[in-house]
């Protein structure tokens, strides 16, 4: 049988109590069993309780708001990002080379990207587009169908480029 209870442990797990330590805790600096702090606390009138359900909640509930403002974050940071690369789809573009034996460099001009570094913008555009949507979905307005923001985007590539060529993409005219 363990050393009876005295009033210094009770007075040490009122002051360890208050100062927001858990039962563990207090049963680890006044070296007694946890079971005894319970029997302790239960003692005093109101009886002194560990449970930390309301804290823990508390706790949950400000972490879910920080990582909800976070995703809001990095929503915006993958717009930004595809709308980088869509401007740079219809922006003058240098390309050059390195090499040769004499390792000389060369550079041209370009009014727009060549095809396959615009396919490779798009790529990057949507995948961030795509990301950016599942972390932030668009909120639906009562009584409107709404188009997906990738579904708008193809629209105005596609009529963009019918003015700069004459014909949709493909060779259909409309």
């Amino acid at each position: 049988m363990g050393r009876p209870i005295d009033d210094n442990d009770r007075e040490q797990v009122r002051k360890l109590h208050a100062a927001g330590k858990s039962r563990n805790d207090i049963a680890r600096a006044i070296e007694r069993s946890p079971s005894t702090v319970s029997k302790i606390a239960a003692a005093f009138d109101p009886p002194l309780s560990f449970d930390r359900a309301a804290e823990v909640a508390v706790a949950t509930q400000v972490r879910r708001a920080d990582l909800a403002a976070r995703r809001a974050d990095l929503a915006v940071t993958l717009h930004d990002i595809a709308e980088r690369e869509l401007a740079r789809m219809t922006a003058r573009t240098l390309y050059f080379e390195w090499g040769g034996k004499d390792h000389t460099y060369a550079q041209k001009w370009q009014e727009e990207p060549i095809p396959a570094d615009r396919r490779t913008m798009m790529a990057t555009a949507g995948a961030a587009l795509d990301r950016s949507l599942k972390l932030a979905p668009p909120r639906e307005e009562a009584g409107e169908q709404s188009r997906s923001v990738i579904g708008r985007l193809m629209d105005g590539l596609a009529r963009n480029y019918a003015e700069r060529h004459g014909s949709a993409p493909g060779g259909d005219d409309g």
